[in-house]
């Protein structure tokens, strides 16, 4: 059969077929670039995991937490963020939340919650309070009317004293005895003799009636004494009270005048007042702290790294929400005093202490009322943190110090704060092996996570998607604040994309690669001084891409070049063919070709994969390798077994050797050893096969095609060399300009197959061969012209042979 009526039964593709252009049909043509276009507020090409995230941010039951899914590089976290901030929730209320001192339990600080706004401006008012107190408070007591009424109390005290000392003083001089005050205040009394006191000899001297008479009267006075003396501290008491009093009455009259307008400005936010009117009390119990004259008392009362007011009345602001709307909050490391906040300690002439002021806020805090973002890994990975997550989710409470005892091996924690009110979405990223893991040894994890936002990699390639993408381009330029890109620059990089996506009808959502050709782009055209980003500079960028990860590239190539690697791309061989491979790195992939070859020997009809004898092939390899050997065995053995063992490798393969896009190419080569027919060596092939030898996809096919392209530049080209595919690859087609137009001037060629048969006619110019005309039913004949009919020959004389011998 002729060569081109063999050719026609595979599909030659045209040039227009191997590249997609981007025609931006549903963008006005008066836009011109992405200043025209309005940014994208939503999750581009995720309308399933939108609709998640509106539906979690709409429930306010706990466990509507969520997990984002999706591959690294998506963009998750940005477009979430972008969607967050241009779409909050509109029935939230949001408060400030301080710490301030348990005036019945200062061990137990207690939570004060304002409104959103206020906690700043609360704790500015009270350090101006405490300013103005500490310099009036003192001068309250620092006067004449102050000072009067306290003599008059004394004086008031000392005469009731002095009246009834007097009276026992005058009534023991009758009975010859004085009462006098020792030097350490103590009183006593003594015999007199005449005006002087006894001494040991005179008192002696006296008769024992009269010593008896003496003492029997000290007797009696020290019991008149000891009740002067209680009354004395009954009184003195009574003067104590009524001072405290005095004191409580002139220092309530200074607290009234300060704290009043402060209690009428906050009049709406009843725990302001509440706290005013216990700090109120609390001061008049704790005067001495104002009036304390000691040195010592005073710094440890005002012991701070600023000495501005008592510790005691300070306001700790954990969280201001200030002018935020709603808080968005992004903890790229979550340690568990990030996310749950910490208490500190502060040293004071050695002495280690610690107080309300001190406690300090974490993510958790600062995301309260919002929305918390972290990476799912990072959370697992940092110990205690996904327990104190889950416990804090549970109760909807931040308990600072269960959760600090509970990573404390010390046991020096002092405090016992009240615990917050949570209320907070959490939304984590991760991949599906994360999710998965989770799902299956976590029993809490689904409870507090009942919304998975499941990230797509790819959207459908139309006008109104790439419409859509434009603006998503957009949205990235206007973020980062670059140049914008003109129409033709936006058409590049959605055809980018879709070569990202290895698809014609499809557009990639690895967002974090657009960005990047952004930037690069970027960069090129202001290197370039221009004022905006054409398709010159995506180019640009593009090949600055590729030269920095093409190291690996360019040494294979090079192979090629200097002989090192053996390859042939014109000419026919019996039994070698040309496959094609795909080599990834971790930021670059390649295509190019392998030389396969098939040689035949005697024997029982087995192929010998010596990649898998020597363990260098991969379990997909292995059995694409059994498959096509149950292929060759229902065309060539139906009627006998085939007498042949075939031995199949991949030359200059040191490596391993996985995946079954070879298969076809195997096939071929088998079939050249079988019938002893030569191959094309200006055709490369791709493709696997099943048992029916049709033609299944495969990956990497713009990589293959554009690696055996290059070899053949390398080896000289010639306008008969080309490629086949599976007709299924035909829709990921987007290659390199230099070959869409070699293929548009005929100087290379792509065929597309649905059969393994249609790559042996392509291959070895002939028919792969139907039935004999002169065959009988089932009798499994082929055309003697034929691929197969001469294979078929080749082993029915083996046959013969066999049996002769």
């Amino acid at each position: 059969m002729p060569t081109d009526a063999v050719s026609r039964q595979a599909t030659l593709l045209d040039s227009k077929q191997l590249y997609r252009i981007c025609e931006l049909e549903q963008l006005s043509k008066d836009c011109q670039s992405t200043a025209e276009l309005t940014p994208l507020d939503d999750i581009v090409g995720q309308e399933r995991a939108q609709q998640a995230v509106e539906f979690a941010m709409g429930i306010k039951e706990k466990g509507y937490n969520i997990y984002a899914i999706g591959q690294n590089g998506l963009g998750k976290r940005t477009m979430m963020l972008r969607y967050l901030s241009r779409h909050e929730p509109s029935d939230h209320t949001l408060y400030d939340w301080c710490y301030v001192v348990n005036f019945d339990d200062t061990r137990s600080p207690k939570v004060l919650k304002l409104n959103a706004g206020t906690g700043l401006e609360f704790k500015k008012f009270i350090e101006k309070l405490m300013l103005k107190l500490v310099k009036a408070m003192p001068l309250a007591f620092d006067n004449e009317m102050y000072y009067a009424r306290t003599e008059k109390l004394k004086s008031q005290l000392a005469r009731k004293q002095e009246a009834a000392l007097s009276e026992l003083t005058e009534e023991a001089k009758q009975k010859g005895i004085e009462l006098s005050l020792t030097l350490q205040g103590d009183y006593q009394m003594v015999a007199l003799n005449g005006e002087e006191p006894h001494d040991e000899s005179s008192f002696e001297a006296l008769t024992e009636a009269e010593r008896n008479q003496f003492e029997s009267n000290i007797n009696g006075l020290e019991v008149k004494l000891r009740g002067i003396i209680r009354q004395i501290t009954e009184w003195e008491e009574e003067f104590s009270d009524k001072q405290q009093e005095h004191d409580e009455q002139v220092a309530k009259e200074v607290l009234i005048h300060f704290i009043k307008p402060l209690k009428d400005k906050f009049k709406h936010q009843p725990e302001a007042r509440t706290f005013l009117t216990g700090m109120q009390a609390d001061i008049l119990d704790n005067l001495d702290i104002f009036l304390e004259e000691s040195e010592e008392q005073l710094g440890l009362a005002y012991a701070s790294l600023e000495k501005k007011m008592p510790r005691r009345y300070q306001v700790n602001v954990l969280v201001s929400q200030g002018t935020q709307k709603f808080p968005i909050v992004v903890e790229e490391s979550p340690s568990y005093h990030s996310l749950f906040g910490y208490v500190e300690n502060a040293t004071f002439r050695g002495t280690v202490f610690t107080d309300f002021s001190l406690i300090r806020s974490g993510s958790l805090h600062k995301a309260n009322g919002g929305v918390l973002l972290m990476d799912a890994v990072k959370v697992l990975e940092r110990p205690y943190v996904w327990d104190g997550l889950k416990r804090a989710l549970r109760s909807r409470k931040l308990d600072l110090s269960s959760l600090e005892r509970e990573v404390s091996l010390s046991g020096t924690i002092s405090l016992a704060p009240e615990p917050i009110p949570l209320d907070v979405k959490i939304i984590l990223f991760g991949d599906h092996e994360t999710y998965q893991l989770l799902q299956h040894y976590d029993p809490d994890f689904s409870e507090l996570f009942r919304v998975t936002a499941d990230f797509e990699d790819l959207m459908d390639r139309t006008p109104t998607s790439e419409a859509h993408y434009a603006r998503f381009i957009s949205s990235i330029v206007r973020d980062n604040n670059m140049l914008h890109c003109d129409r033709a620059a936006i058409a590049r990089i959605i055809e980018y994309s879709s070569r990202e996506a290895e698809d014609q009808q499809k557009l990639s959502l690895h967002s974090a690669n657009v960005a990047n050709l952004l930037r690069e782009s970027n960069y090129c055209a202001k290197l370039a001084s221009s004022e905006q980003i054409s398709v010159l500079h995506v180019e640009q960028a593009l090949r600055n891409q590729e030269q920095r990860v093409s190291r690996l590239h360019d040494n294979i190539m090079q192979s090629f070049s200097n002989g090192t690697t053996l390859i042939s791309t014109q000419g026919k061989v019996i039994g070698q063919i040309n496959a094609l491979s795909v080599i990834s790195t971790s930021d670059h992939q390649f295509g190019m070709p392998n030389r396969i070859t098939a040689t035949t020997a005697f024997g029982k009809g087995e192929v010998m994969d010596i990649e898998h004898r020597v363990k260098l092939g991969g379990q997909i390899h292995s059995k694409g390798v059994l498959i096509l050997t149950a292929y060759l065995a229902s065309v060539l053995g139906k009627t006998s077994h085939i007498p042949l063992t075939t031995y199949l490798t991949f030359e200059q393969s040191y490596s391993g050797v996985d995946g079954d896009s070879a298969s076809m190419a195997e096939c071929c080569a088998i079939i050249s050893a079988i019938s002893e027919q030569a191959l094309r060596q200006d055709i490369a092939i791709t493709g696997s096969m099943n048992q029916f030898g049709e033609a299944q996809p495969i990956g990497g096919v713009n990589e293959k095609i554009e690696g055996f392209f290059d070899v053949c530049k390398i080896k000289g080209r010639s306008a008969e060399q080309g490629v086949i595919i599976p007709a299924s690859n035909v829709a990921n087609l987007m290659l390199r300009k230099d070959i869409v137009d070699a293929v548009a001037l005929g100087e290379f060629h792509i065929w597309a197959i649905t059969h393994v048969t249609q790559a042996m006619e392509l291959l070895l110019s002939k028919s792969a061969g139907g039935l004999s005309p002169t065959a009988l039913p089932n009798s499994g004949q082929y055309d003697p012209e034929s691929i197969f009919g001469i294979a078929q020959q080749k082993l029915t004389a083996l046959r013969a042979l066999a049996k002769t011998d």
